[in-house]
C-alpha cells in the first residue's frame, strides 16, 4: 500500500510502498477513506513523543474507513461497516476497561505513535471490538476523521470533565481543532463562550462555531475574560498546549471555577507555571481529559445526527490533502494558524500543476 512515513524525527516524510496490514487476533483492518492532520503528529515527527520507537514510521490517528478483513474472535459483521476509531486504543480486559475508561487505559496503544498510524491506505485496528466505533449515516468522512482525536476530546472535556451547562461562561483558549470543537459543543450546550487566540482567522473561525466573544491572547486577557463574565469564566479549556495559556485559563476562573487541560505539554515546551495559591484559595478544579473511549461516543453521535451539534464549519475548504500534500503541510504545522481540521484522502494523488 502508499504510506506517508519517516526514517527519523524532524527528517524527510516521503510517500512509499509499505506491506500492507494485516488484522491480528481481535483486530481488524480499515481501508482509510479520510484521516486528520492534528498538531499531535507534528509533535510525533518533531520527536516530542516517546513513544516512537522504531522507523520507518507511519504517523495519523484520526481516521475513518470502512473494515475490509477481521481477525480471528471478531465478528464478520464488521465487515464493509463505515467506522471511525478512538485515539486510544484500549485492551478492553483490564480494571481501568471494564471500569469504562479506556482513554486511559494502562496497556493502551495509539495509531500514529506506538504503531503504524492512518497516514496510508489501510491501518489496522487492535481490539477491534472495543475500539471500532460504527458510524451513522450523515456523518461525512471528513467529519469522523476528527471524531478520533480532536471532536471526541473536545466533546468528553466539555461534557464530562467539564460538566458545562447551560448559563456557563467557557473561556477556550487556543482555536484549533479541539479548541473550535469545544467551542461548538459549549455553545450547544446553553453555554457563553469566549475564545482565546493569536490568530484573527482563527477567533473568526470560532465565532463562526459559537463564540460569544473572542479575544487576542495578550497580558490583559485575563482581566478582559473577568470583567465580560462578571468574575471569571466557571469553565476555562486549555487546547494548545501552552504553558503560559496554562496558566492564564487557571486565572481566568471565577471562585470554584473548573480548569480542563486538554492541550498537550511536552517537556519540551516547559513546565506549566499553575498559580496553585489561586486554586487552594479560590477552591479551583484542575481537571485533565485526554480523549474519550469508544463506548461513550453514542452520545457525540447522536448529537451530530440530530443537528443538536452542528460541525460543518470544522472542516477546512478546499479538496482532501494528498499525502504528498500532507507531507508539506504537517512540517509547517508547528507555526501556521489552524484554518480548521484539515483532511487527507490517502488515494488522492497530488495535483501536478495547471
Amino acid at each position: 500500500m502508499r504510506a506517508l512515513a519517516y526514517d527519523t524525527f524532524g527528517g524527510p516524510l516521503t510517500v512509499r510502498e509499505v506491506p500492507d496490514p494485516v488484522a491480528p487476533p481481535g483486530g481488524a483492518v480499515v481501508r482509510v477513506v479520510a484521516t486528520g492532520l492534528c498538531r499531535s503528529d507534528w509533535h510525533g515527527w518533531m520527536g516530542h513523543d516517546s513513544d516512537i520507537a522504531s522507523f520507518p514510521h507511519i504517523p495519523g490517528h484520526e481516521l475513518a474507513g470502512v473494515v475490509t478483513s477481521v481477525g480471528e474472535g471478531v465478528s464478520e459483521e464488521w465487515l464493509g461497516q463505515p467506522v471511525t476509531a478512538p485515539f486510544v486504543f484500549a485492551c478492553g480486559d483490564c480494571a481501568v476497561c471494564r471500569a469504562g475508561d479506556g482513554q486511559v487505559c494502562p496497556s493502551q496503544t495509539q495509531p500514529g505513535f506506538s504503531h503504524p498510524g492512518s497516514y496510508a491506505e489501510y491501518v489496522q485496528i487492535r481490539s477491534a471490538a472495543t475500539n471500532l466505533v460504527a458510524l451513522p449515516a450523515g456523518v461525512s468522512p471528513g467529519l469522523a476523521a476528527g471524531l478520533g482525536c480532536r471532536v471526541a476530546t473536545a466533546y468528553r472535556a466539555v461534557t464530562a470533565r467539564g460538566r458545562v451547562t447551560a448559563g456557563e461562561w467557557v473561556a477556550v483558549f487556543g482555536c484549533g481543532g479541539v479548541g473550535l470543537s469545544a467551542v461548538a459543543i459549549a455553545a450547544s450546550r446553553g453555554a457563553s463562550v469566549v475564545a482565546v487566540d493569536v490568530s484573527e482567522a482563527s477567533l473568526e473561525r470560532a465565532r463562526v462555531m459559537g463564540a460569544t466573544e473572542v479575544f487576542l491572547f495578550d497580558s490583559t486577557v485575563v482581566q478582559r475574560i473577568h470583567e465580560l463574565t462578571g468574575g471569571g469564566a466557571h469553565v476555562a479549556i486549555e487546547a494548545i498546549g501552552s504553558p503560559a495559556a496554562c496558566r492564564d485559563s487557571v486565572l481566568s476562573l471565577r471562585r470554584r471555577g473548573r480548569q480542563v487541560q486538554v492541550g498537550l505539554l511536552p517537556p519540551v515546551v516547559g513546565a506549566a507555571p499553575v498559580p496553585m495559591e489561586r486554586v487552594i484559595a479560590w477552591e479551583l478544579d484542575i481537571l485533565g481529559s485526554h480523549g474519550m473511549a469508544a463506548a461513550d461516543y453514542a452520545d457525540l453521535l447522536d448529537d451530530l445526527a440530530s443537528g443538536r451539534l452542528a460541525l460543518d464549519h470544522l472542516v477546512a475548504e478546499g479538496d482532501p490533502l494528498s499525502l504528498a500534500e500532507a507531507a508539506d503541510a504537517l512540517v509547517t504545522m508547528g507555526e501556521s494558524p489552524s484554518g480548521g481540521i484539515r483532511v487527507i484522502d490517502p488515494t488522492r494523488t497530488a495535483p501536478t500543476g495547471p
